[in-house]
């Protein structure tokens, strides 16, 4: 699964990476530890344009009766995601990008587990794959909010866990958020590990697993 993420770029260098001179976001800040239910950078094409914005992390589905389903759909396993309600509509309509420097993830050792940062080599911005969607409250107002895709664990991950957020390559990305774009097909089969060659891994503090913290120190390696 994908559980928690860092997003350290600046907003200038997001809006650059996704070719957008709009964004959304009225405070947006360097992020060391991202986790579920917290609102989230995120990028859509509106069918012009890319827009930068937020969504929050943790799909709620349009029909749900209330929000508090979010928390239980972080996450869409690529292999199933034709096969389940939530999600199979949103690949023809309403897919995302959820922009990332790095994920962490716990790899089991003797007696414990070592929490682990994956990143690229360059160590640039790179592209999770998601599905999003709109939620109408009782009250009226609308929640946007979205999943993150993950497929099977690449080379270099399979010593950590056995899954991986989908990372879309570069050229790929502009295909996968083109709202014109109906093939489903093609846009599955986009939904592939990442090449393990071009990404690495470190290890991190285990104060990395405390959902409030949230500073820079988190990211050295340990």
């Amino acid at each position: 699964m994908c559980g928690r993420y860092t997003i350290t770029v600046t907003m200038d260098e997001l809006m650059l990476h996704y070719l957008t001179g709009d964004a959304a976001i009225a405070h947006y800040e360097p992020r060391y530890n991202v986790a579920p239910m917290q609102m989230i950078p995120a990028v859509i094409h509106d069918g012009k344009h890319n827009r930068l914005g937020e969504l929050r992390w943790g799909l709620v589905p349009s029909w749900a009766k209330d929000d508090r389903i979010g928390s239980k759909m972080i996450n869409a396993r690529a292999e199933t995601l034709l096969e389940k309600a939530s999600f199979r509509k949103l690949v023809g309509s309403r897919r995302c990008i959820v922009p990332a420097d790095g994920f962490y993830e716990w790899k089991p050792l003797s007696g414990a587990k070592q929490p682990m940062r994956i990143m690229l080599k360059d160590e640039g911005v790179f592209s999770l794959a998601g599905l999003y969607d709109i939620w109408v409250g009782p009250d009226g107002n609308r929640l946007g909010t979205c999943t993150i895709i993950t497929t099977e664990s690449n080379s270099l991950m399979m010593d950590i866990h056995d899954r991986m957020p989908v990372i879309l390559p570069q050229g790929a990305e502009a295909y996968w958020l083109d709202r014109g774009n109906q093939d489903v097909s093609g846009l599955m089969k986009l939904l592939q590990p990442y090449d393990a060659r071009l990404m690495r891994a470190y290890p991190v503090s285990a104060e990395v697993g405390k959902v409030r913290n949230d500073y820079k120190e988190l990211i050295r390696e340990a």
